[in-house]
């Protein structure tokens, strides 16, 4: 089995939120949501996360930011936003996909996640990394909430990159 396999049944079976694997072995699991548990991971990893396959619930440009920054392989997202993909599509990481929407929006899902703002216009990965750390520590509005009425614009698929 490969190790995004792993991660992805993982992911689905023990109703983890993010799961992070490499060479059949689990390096980070958890049940909490919102960009912050990926963060933890990328601290807590650190460099052994380059080449990894991560399983994520939500995936906006700010997760996908984070593993360009940590040059993971590939990336499940059960729910994936367009600016995630195009990053995904640009650094040249491989990448699954249950649902496509627009935009990850803030907790209230009034306005778009204050993370993936935070990201907007970060000119690599690494800046984008930097603005998260500092962004983090200032704030906890954003868990990953998408917008409800999004599923209407949502592209369903069960796509795959190459």
């Amino acid at each position: 089995m490969h190790d995004l396999d792993i991660a992805k049944n993982l992911l689905r079976k023990n109703n983890y939120s993010l799961v992070i694997v490499k060479n059949s072995r689990i390096l980070f699991k958890t049940s909490a949501s919102g960009i912050r548990e990926l963060l933890t991971a990328v601290d807590k990893i650190g460099k052994k996360m380059k080449g990894s396959a991560v399983a994520d619930k939500i995936v906006g440009e700010a997760a996908a930011q984070l593993s360009a920054y940590s040059q993971v392989r590939e990336v499940y997202a059960v729910t994936l936003s367009q600016c995630a993909k195009e990053v995904f599509e640009i650094k040249g990481i491989r990448y699954e996909y249950e649902e496509l929407v627009p935009h990850i929006l803030n907790m209230k899902k009034t306005d778009l996640c204050p993370f993936e703002k935070l990201v907007a216009g970060s000119s690599s990965p690494k800046e984008a990394y930097e603005r998260l750390k500092k962004g983090v520590v200032s704030s906890s509005q954003c868990g990953g909430s998408i917008n409800s009425s999004v599923n209407i614009n949502a592209i369903p698929a069960r796509n795959v990159s190459s």
